[in-house]
């Protein structure tokens, strides 16, 4: 008897099926996986057969709970860094997945029920017709483990209402189903015991007329109610005076949101808002990613990146210990750095072609 494979891949009836398949690690995204789905996704794109794609997530915890950290954290911890290096390669074909996905020339549609993290954002909120359920709980928790947001979600967070991306990436809070929508990484709210009869519907009718059946007014927006003290905190030019404004403000919400943001990583903050405020300039999905791309190579050479995923996923002690310490050690250098061209090595997903 075999183990069933990572992902399934099902054409049927026109539609093109991806179905993540490690529900015990909530699906879970390695290399493999992004490989057989960057295939599956390139034969259908010519295809006239299909006429749609449907991602969803086996299992009842999630659509996908990011990329697999345990492996990076692998590599980061022998010192096996750079653009080569397996987590490197792996980056590579994930980003260039992204970009496939948000240039996608057919219907994409993603259930985005559950947990979607990280890299599970980077598989769904590129495509073109994205669903929420009132289990979905979406963020992008990098900086809590010493990384930075990346498999273009800079992109969709620059582009978030007013500073409610930066609030998000800062402190890692979690979206809602109304969060999400409100945000631009959701468009649609379907009830979850809905999904079965709307995955049966796609097989026979059009993608809108088969979601305008079951799609719902999308919940109140907790986050999107938040932000006249958000943009007020947030618009600012440093980390440090954000961090400020916070614990000035008179909003509870934003004495909760200092202490958030401070237990984070010193680098991975101040990196962050840099590449937020340059990704609101760049002109596309793909020129975003290779921005990405370099400062993620940058980051698997950090202590920080080794030393946040031991604290919160390998010992569990949740007590990193960030080097630097502190913002104010933090200099402009060092942040500088981490956005250094890679030559030869860049990512190359503004080319013409999207290559391998």
């Amino acid at each position: 008897m075999t183990d069933e494979p990572e992902v399934l891949i099902e054409l049927r009836d026109g539609l093109g099926s991806i179905t993540l398949n490690r529900p015990k690690a909530i699906n879970a995204l390695n290399h493999s996986m992004t490989l057989a789905i960057t295939d599956a996704l390139r034969s259908w794109a010519e295809d006239d057969a299909v006429r749609a794609v449907v991602v969803a997530g086996a299992g009842e915890r999630g659509l996908c709970a990011g990329g697999d950290i345990v492996a990076i954290h692998a590599d980061a911890k022998t010192g096996t860094a750079g653009a080569d290096s397996p987590t490197g390669r792996f980056w590579r074909d994930e980003y260039l997945l992204n970009a496939l996905i948000g240039n996608y020339p057919k219907p994409y549609v993603v259930i985005m029920d559950g947990i979607v993290m990280g890299g599970g954002v980077g598989l769904s909120a590129h495509g073109s017709h994205r669903i929420v359920t009132e289990r979905s709980k979406i963020g992008m928790p990098e900086v809590g483990i010493g990384f930075v947001p990346d498999v273009g979600g800079t992109y969709l967070l620059s582009r978030a209402p007013g500073e409610l991306g930066t609030h998000v990436a800062l402190t890692t809070a979690r979206m809602s189903a109304g969060d999400a929508i409100a945000a631009g990484f959701a468009d649609y709210y379907v009830p979850s015991d809905a999904i079965p009869e709307l995955l049966d519907a796609l097989r026979t009718a059009d993608v809108d007329e088969a979601i305008a059946k079951f799609a719902q007014a999308a919940p109140a927006s907790d986050l999107l109610a938040q932000q006249s003290w958000i943009d007020a905190c947030y618009s600012a030019d440093t980390v440090e005076e954000i961090a400020a404004r916070l614990q000035a403000d008179s909003a509870s919400k934003a004495a909760d949101a200092a202490g958030d943001l401070l237990a984070k990583s010193p680098v991975s903050l101040k990196v962050t808002l840099r590449a937020l405020r340059a990704a609101r300039e760049l002109p596309s999905l793909a020129a975003v990613l290779d921005q990405e791309y370099r400062v993620s190579i940058a980051t698997l050479a950090s202590h920080d990146l080794v030393e946040g995923i031991r604290a919160q996923v390998i010992d569990k002690d949740r007590n990193p210990q960030w080097r630097p310490a502190t913002l104010a050690e933090v200099t402009d250098e060092q942040v500088a750095a981490y956005f250094t061209e890679l030559g030869a090595k860049e990512l190359g997903s503004t080319t013409p072609e999207v290559r391998r």
